[in-house]
This record gives structure tokens, sequence and C-alpha cells, in this order.
């Protein structure tokens, strides 16, 4: 774990190379040359990469989302755009979403999405000079898998830092959460989070335990977390 700058080359070689946020290769005039090419940082934070150093990432706590390709999102529909829509997920410009970016979706028989209806989308294409286009299918078995539209339940707002922390499998908030009372939930890695349970309480003990752990906030651990939940009315 290193701190980088922007500007800071970053030594990210593999050959299923895959680069994250925060994170730009410079161009080659050959395809050797583009595969050697030099990894830069264009934002300040920490260095990560996965276990088998393919995926590589900055770890910032920036304020405004900068959207990266395969990250999940929670946006709202903001308005019809041509066969499609336009999507606020937080970022400085709007998203778009084809009407065929949907499992099974066809010309015929596409979804009814009105401006409000909030989305659980896949960021499929980002670059700085194009909006960003989403989808609501897996990339690679083509099935919802959770992707679409979210009915009901409550969205919170967390800052970007949290979210990815929801979103890591080893963190210990939702799961202690789910075993105190059953739930739904949807992260987004744009700092947004859907929540559904079957009672308003549960609605408002998660929102109160995310705001407590979120590192903008009161940034508990786990055993602090495990006390304040236990002195809810729940």
């Amino acid at each position: 774990m290193s701190i980088v700058l922007p500007g800071e080359q970053v030594p990210a070689q593999h050959v299923n190379l895959k680069l994250g946020p925060g994170l730009l290769q410079l161009s080659g005039e050959t395809q050797q040359q583009v595969k050697s090419a030099p990894v830069i940082a264009t934002r300040s934070g920490v260095l990560n990469h996965s276990a088998n150093k393919s995926k590589w990432w900055v770890e910032g706590n920036s304020r405004r989302y900068v959207p990266a390709p395969q990250e999940s999102v929670i946006g709202v529909i903001a308005g019809r755009s041509g066969e499609g829509w336009r999507v606020d997920i937080g970022s400085a410009h709007p998203a778009s979403l084809d009407g065929l970016a949907f499992e099974g979706a066809t010309k015929r028989n596409k979804p009814s999405l009105k401006v409000g209806s909030l989305l659980y989308a896949r960021v499929s294409l980002a670059h700085k000079d194009m909006e960003p286009e989403l989808e609501c299918f897996d990339a690679q078995t083509h099935k919802a898998d959770g992707f679409g539209e979210l009915k009901d339940g409550f969205v919170l707002q967390c800052s970007l830092q949290m979210s990815r922390l929801l979103l890591d499998p080893k963190h210990f908030l939702l799961p202690l959460l789910g075993s105190r009372f059953p739930l739904e939930a949807a992260v987004g890695m744009n700092g947004k989070v859907w929540v559904s349970t079957k009672e308003t309480k549960h609605t408002i003990a998660i929102v109160r335990c995310i705001e407590a752990v979120d590192p903008d906030g009161g940034g508990m651990d786990e055993t602090n977390a495990k006390r304040f939940l236990s002195k809810l009315d729940i």
C-alpha cells in the first residue's frame, strides 16, 4: 500500500491488466508499445491492486464520483433521450442508458421507466471526453443479476469510501445488520445505498449505522458498531 500523486508513474503490469479509477495508461503507436506503455495516477490517494495484480486502482476520498468501467452505480432517471434515458449518477455529466440495455429487451419489449425512477446499473463505458454509458445486465452472463429498476425501499447517501467498504465481502456492517433482521441492499460505487426492509425502524437503524461507521462520519469500528446497534430500538 502506497500513496500516489497525480502524474506519478505506477508499476502496474499484467497480461490482463485492468485499470480502475484514478489510473491512466499512456498511449503508444504500436500494439507492443501500448502493452508496455507506462501507467500514471490521475488523482491522489492510496494505490491498491488485486491479489494477482491484474486489477489496479487508486483509493481516494473525493467528493464527486468519477465513473469507471464495470462499476455498479445507483442512479435516478432524469429524462428521456431518444430511445433511451438520461440518468443522474452524481458524476459531472449525466449517463445515458439505452432502451435495449436490459435483459431480454427488444424494440417492442422495453422497460417502462419514468422520470424519478431508481436504477441499479453497471457502467459499460467511461471516458473523459464522452458521457458515461450504463447497462442493466451482467457483462458476461447478459442476465439481470440484480440490475434494473429498484422499487420501494430507501436510498441514502454516503461517502465514496464508505460505499467501497460496503462492497468489500470482508466488511462487517452488512452481515452484522443482516443477522439482526431481514434486509435487501444494493450498493453503488457512486456513494448511494438502497435498502429495503419490512419495518421502518429497521431502515432507520441501517441508515444510522452506516452514518456511524462512515469514515466521513463517526468512523466506528466493529466493536463500537455492535454496541451502537444494541442501543437502537429494533
